[in-house]
């Protein structure tokens, strides 16, 4: 063979590997996009059957669901809370510790890894928090519902890249990566909020148990434990260490993703060499001693061979991937079908055009937009970022409205801002009618948008 044909094969491989290594990057964000793309389709579902059923003749079952009492005791201590309390403290406390494992993959492997590509979602989603805040706190200044201003600040990640699927692929791939980044500083900056300033009492026995806990993690974490088990209980202490101090529960969510270790024990690279040993070790036994399966030899054998994979998966990213279905498909869909029941009737719109429904719904459709354009704009003209690759600014400004859909975290935060109120209420299908302009309005600009022009191939 020539000198140039092997070049040429060398190129090919070259080309080849550079396909696969960009295929283990590309393919773990595409099944994020699809699950979470198809998981917003079953959360609205349960949406719409909450809001059809609360204000259908059967809404008294509704209402009595929500009220159904569960209790846990141990020894002489009893936890008792509805069912709806169950959901949004205990199971959104599985789904806060999904977005805290994914904040530290984005922030240790993802876009916000380097800093140049971090700039535009980061700005962008600052943006998006001050603008809408700003403006529901003007409708608000020193009246009953200021509290609510943290509202309209975050963006639902499942309903948001739902919509952009409804594009297909008219919407480049760079576009999407940009939307998750924000989203994942936005529920960054709605966790801060909701730990600073949703928090109605401390209790100092309950933040002396929750020191003690995260020392215990960080320990584990630096002593490499890998074992799920160990993160689970220490978990649960955690959770029952916020909810005794008064702060919010799912917290402990969040804060127990970040001591979950991302390193792996054997390179990725390291591993067919392990796996080849492996069988060629159950093949030399197979042919001195044709043992049969449940040889002692061979089960050895095996289980080490299953502890290498295991080892070369950083636990961060094993737990994330067993994690994420429960909360995209049961966590989330329960919590929209025991938070979007709003009873809809001339009372509660005769308040819409008032000062809290108002902030929320102007700040989701305009805030948002104006808060997050605004803020890319000046990441770009200033050099600090560039736009995604393959889009426009119009797209942008499309996917600025969509990140206006703000129902999960917009409903958890106005839960915990107007619990027992009449403001919670109307705060519900304030966000409601926000988010599902703030959708319309997107989906229409990004239809009506057109691919950035190709760069001129080079002569």
């Amino acid at each position: 063979m020539s000198a140039g044909g092997l070049a040429r094969d060398d190129e090919l491989m070259g080309r080849t590997l550079a396909e696969r290594a960009g295929d283990l990057v590309a393919r773990p964000f595409q099944l994020f996009v699809r699950r979470q793309a198809s998981g917003g389709m079953v959360l609205l579902g349960c949406a719409v059957l909450a809001l059809v059923w609360a204000n259908s003749p059967w809404a008294w079952a509704y209402q009595q669901m929500l009220g159904v009492p569960l209790a846990i005791s141990l020894g002489e201590s009893v936890l008792r809370l509805d069912l709806r309390h169950w959901i949004n403290d205990g199971l959104m406390a599985i789904f806060f510790f999904g977005v805290g494992l994914e904040i530290k993959r984005e922030f240790l492997v993802g876009e916000l890894a380097e800093r140049r590509k971090a700039m535009l979602p980061i700005m962008a989603a600052v943006g998006g928090m001050v603008a809408p805040a700003l403006i529901y706190a003007a409708f608000n200044l020193g009246g009953a519902g200021a509290r609510g201003w943290g509202i309209p600040m975050a963006t639902d990640i499942a309903f948001a890249l739902g919509a952009l699927a409804v594009l297909g692929s008219r919407i480049p791939e760079s576009i999407k990566v940009f939307l998750v980044a924000l989203a994942i500083v936005d529920d960054l900056g709605a966790l801060l909020v909701i730990a600073m300033v949703y928090t109605a009492s401390i209790e100092w026995r309950g933040i002396a148990l929750i020191v003690a806990l995260l020392l215990a993690l960080w320990v584990a974490n630096r002593s490499g434990v890998r074992r799920g088990s160990i993160y689970l209980v220490l978990g649960l202490g955690l959770w029952a260490g916020f909810f005794i101090s008064g702060l919010h529960a799912t917290l402990a969510g969040v804060l127990t993703a970040l001591f979950v270790p991302a390193r792996v024990k054997i390179v990725p690279g390291a591993l067919p060499q392990v796996i080849r040993r492996g069988a060629d070790d159950i093949e030399a036994q197979a042919l001195d001693d044709e043992p049969d399966a449940m040889d002692p030899g061979r089960v050895a054998i095996i289980g080490a061979l299953g502890g290498s994979l295991d080892a070369a998966t950083a636990p961060l990213q094993r737990f994330e991937h067993m994690v994420q279905p429960w909360v995209t498909y049961a966590i989330l869909p329960a919590f929209g079908l025991f938070n979007a029941g709003v009873t809809i009737d001339a009372a509660v719109l005769r308040v819409l055009p008032t000062a809290v429904p108002m902030g929320i719904m102007v700040g989701l459709v305009v805030g948002k937009s104006v808060g997050i354009g605004l803020a890319s704009w000046l990441a770009v003209k200033s050099g600090l970022a560039a736009l995604p690759e393959g889009a426009t600014w119009r797209q942008l400004i499309g996917t600025s409205f969509l990140a206006g859909i703000g129902f999960t975290m917009a409903l958890f935060i106005s839960g915990l801002a107007f619990a027992g109120t009449h403001f919670e209420r109307e705060a519900q299908l304030a966000i409601l009618v926000g988010s599902l302009l703030a959708a319309l309005v997107g989906i229409t600009i990004l239809l009506t948008s057109k691919a950035a022009p190709m760069p001129a191939l080079p002569r």
